[in-house]
């Protein structure tokens, strides 16, 4: 790392014997205060001694690419212009501007207004430079970390964002925050300190790995202790509420209509506008997002110009929907942008807090029954490809029969895991015909599956077990788009004697059930990234599984829990790729998940005002942030009507 280190060295003081012996007492006085004082100095040069890494940034591996005093990003313009207005929709409802209650629906964007100690950079994975914090302090052994604040850093109403503001922003996460977040980060980071105006630390527990440690904390969004304090009965953290406090972010609240529209406009005095970190970013005067009952509505409102940039998810849309006079003329681009992260995990949840998803063979069978072939052909346009591994393309990807560190790795689990997975390839997404969409040869499979496990087939062709129960599987979903993949998915567990139904909700109903668990199966993406850390012990860990979100499918395993320590330990990049493909061998092996499928683009629609840097960064398309208005551009499509 390009750092400065301080190493602190204190002389060693000696200590002897008095001259006189012959005064006992007080000689064994001043004997017993020396060799005390011994002790204590020793202790203190040992601490002194120990490396301080002082820095403007922090990589989890490595070096930092950018040095200190560095002018900008490489991936944006610093010329870029400052101006005009992004627009894009979202599809439901909103209810709160707060995005952490944990009632409701929060609006889009409502976190946008608050900042980090650090923010991460887009071109090398892991690696974050001073936000609000314009260095920061940490022993070679990572035991805690100080934040030296930036003294001009502001809120919105020209506060200053001090130590105490941070150290609030932890405590109120903790005990106000989500569940699984709070208990898990109380018992890794047990103390936050401020040492002064602008000097924060924090202390992070003995009992858990570093690694991460020092990225957690400086992500923390940073609160305004005053705007919390000055009403705390009606601005809880946990609480809907439609005003969003203030923040220290480039962009405020400006205005909303609850289920319509939000808009959020530039704040002229935002105290970080010349920054390095935020040179060529940031370019928009305002930033509106639409609101819209369902997808339909929502392309419709965009070939219309209700807004004005579009990330697509959907493959139907994307291979059928854009064939209008706006694209033919060129006022309406479709691009596809390189995507270098870890395409997120996507597929089908099984909650295993659910009884009868309890054997293993009742979840190799409901995998089969999903034809991935057919959904992509038939209704997914042949645009995506199918998913096996969590960590899909990468280095951290399990291939092959295990060997070298990630076999010493999984053979020190003994027999916490299935012996077979180190000796067969890790489990793959199973073929399927494309032909139609039910693959026999596949549901004889899963059928003779389902038998084996105790669920046969009555006279009425609904399966149930022995003690009469009927094998009920439920899909919840919120999602029109997805209405129409899952459908033939569930006619196909229909098929296998399965009393399967597809239930699709409103978007508060879902989210309420979502929190609860009280689902059988859901759509879900785990989230993944080149550097996985802590963040896994809420996705697969045990300590939170009945509860956190994060964790969908409740899963609680020993052996996983193992895993994702050794990947929160590794001190090096061939640990932690080891330690990571082990753990994606045995999450495969769990069969918990349909996998279902990815992309290695983004898809984004956009009129053609907006404009973006030629060497657009890896792990971003940075469309909230590097990108920006030509007006120019914007006011010719004005002129001719394209736009209102």
């Amino acid at each position: 790392m390009r750092s400065q280190q301080i190493t602190a060295r204190t002389q060693t003081m000696r200590g002897g014997l008095p001259a006189q012996l012959g005064f006992l007492m007080q000689s064994v006085l001043v004997l017993g205060a020396t060799m005390l004082a011994l002790v204590a100095v020793l202790a203190g040069t040992a601490r002194a001694e120990e490396t301080i890494i002082k820095s403007h940034g922090f990589a989890e591996f490595g070096e930092l690419k950018y040095p200190a005093g560095f002018a900008h990003f490489d991936y944006v313009n610093p010329e870029a212009p400052k101006g005009g207005e992004l627009s894009f929709s979202a599809v439901g409802t909103f209810d709160s501007m707060n995005p952490f209650t944990r009632k409701g629906r929060g609006g889009a964007l409502s976190s946008y207004h608050l900042e980090s100690l650090l923010i991460e950079s887009y071109d090398e994975p892991g690696s974050y430079y001073g936000l609000i914090a314009e260095s920061l302090e940490y022993p070679e052994s990572q035991d805690w970390v100080i934040f030296n604040l930036r003294p001009e850093a502001r809120f919105s109403d020209g506060s200053p964002v001090t130590a105490d503001d941070v150290v609030f922003s932890h405590n109120i996460l903790l005990d106000q925050g989500l569940q699984s977040y709070a208990e898990a980060v109380r018992k890794r980071i047990p103390k936050a300190e401020a040492l002064g105006p602008h000097r924060v630390k924090f202390y992070f527990s003995p009992d858990f790995p570093r690694r991460a440690m020092i990225s957690q904390v400086a992500g923390t969004p940073v609160f305004s202790k005053a705007w919390f304090e000055a009403d705390p009965e009606n601005r809880r953290l946990d609480e809907p509420r439609l005003d969003p406090g203030i923040g220290s972010g480039p962009y405020v609240l400006d205005s909303f209509d609850i289920n319509q529209r939000i808009v959020y406009s530039r704040n002229p005095d935002y105290w970080g506008a010349d920054l390095n970190v935020n040179v060529g970013r940031h370019n928009y005067d305002s930033i509106r997002i639409e609101y819209f009952g369902d997808a339909i509505a929502a392309m419709e409102g965009f070939k219309a110009g209700v807004y004005t940039l579009r990330p697509e998810n959907s493959s139907k849309s994307w291979a059928t929907a854009y064939e209008f006079d706006a694209v033919a003329r060129g006022d309406v681009i479709k691009d596809e942008i390189p995507d270098g992260n870890v395409p997120a995990a996507n597929g089908f949840v099984m909650n295993l807090l659910r009884p009868v998803f309890q054997d293993i063979r009742v979840r190799e069978a409901v995998q089969l029954a999903f034809n991935f072939e057919w959904t992509n052909e038939s209704l997914q346009y042949g645009l995506f490809r199918h998913r096996s591994s969590f960590w899909q393309d990468s280095a951290l990807e399990a291939k092959g029969l295990p060997e070298g560190r990630e076999k010493e790795v999984l053979e020190a689990l003994g027999d916490q895991i299935d012996p077979t997975i180190l000796t067969t390839e890790p489990v793959m997404a199973h073929a399927s015909k494309p032909g139609r969409p039910s693959d026999r040869r596949n549901l004889r499979r899963a059928m003779k599956l389902l038998d084996e496990a105790g669920w046969a087939v009555g006279d009425d062709g609904v399966r149930r077990n022995a003690a009469g129960e009927v094998m009920q599987i439920e899909f919840l979903l919120d999602s029109p788009t997805l209405e129409r993949i899952v459908q033939p998915y569930v006619a196909n567990l229909i098929t296998m004697g399965i009393d399967a139904k597809l239930n699709r909700v409103d978007f508060a109903q879902y989210t309420s059930r979502r929190r609860e668990k009280d689902f059988d199966m859901v759509s879900f993406a785990y989230p993944k990234s080149l550097e996985p850390s802590t963040g896994l012990y809420q996705q697969f860990g045990s300590e939170a599984h009945q509860y956190s979100v994060f964790n969908p499918a409740g899963l609680a395993d020993p052996a996983v829990d193992a895993l994702i320590d050794n990947i929160v330990k590794a001190t090096t990049e061939e640990e932690l790729h080891a330690s990571a493909r082990a753990l994606d061998r045995v999450l495969r092996a769990k069969r918990f998940m349909v996998p279902t499928w990815y992309l290695d683009v983004n898809w984004i629609a956009y009129w053609s005002m907006y404009e973006y840097p030629e060497n657009l960064p890896p792990y971003a398309p940075g469309t909230m942030d590097l990108w920006w208005v030509n007006a120019e551009k914007e006011a010719a499509l004005k002129a001719s009507g394209a736009l209102r």
